[in-house]
């Protein structure tokens, strides 16, 4: 995002139109996405942005970035342990609800032929 900015300041610098410091770092806080208002928020009340030099926040911005991150894998890496101890544990539960179905089904067509040659042969 910042080598983006850069790029159009510098191209608005090439047709005479120059911002202030304070005008780009007000620039880049107004542009974060909604996820990042705390970050902004918390910026704007503890940092002078008439001030504050356009590096120092992107060194911040960039500090918020890489441990939301961390975060966010940290968190994937909880669920697909969980995920593979659930799946593990219901396709143990799966294959012995498979033995009995198929204990069940042949236990069923013994007990039909059974019949069946018993009404053959006439009995009661």
């Amino acid at each position: 995002m910042f080598s983006r900015f850069t790029n159009i300041i510098n191209a608005l610098q090439t047709l005479d139109k120059t911002y202030s410091n304070s005008e780009m770092v007000r620039k880049i806080l107004r542009c974060l996405p909604r996820s990042w208002m705390s970050k902004v928020t918390a910026i704007e009340e503890a940092k002078n942005l008439k001030v504050l030099p356009l590096e120092d926040l992107i060194r911040s911005l960039m500090t918020h970035e890489l441990s939301m991150q961390n975060k966010d894998d940290d968190e994937e890496k909880e669920k697909k342990k969980k995920k593979i101890v659930a799946l593990k544990s219901s396709q143990a539960k799966d294959s012995e609800d498979d033995d009995d179905d198929e204990e069940l089904a042949f236990i069923t067509r013994r007990f039909k032929k059974f019949l069946t040659s018993k009404k053959k042969f006439g009995g009661k």
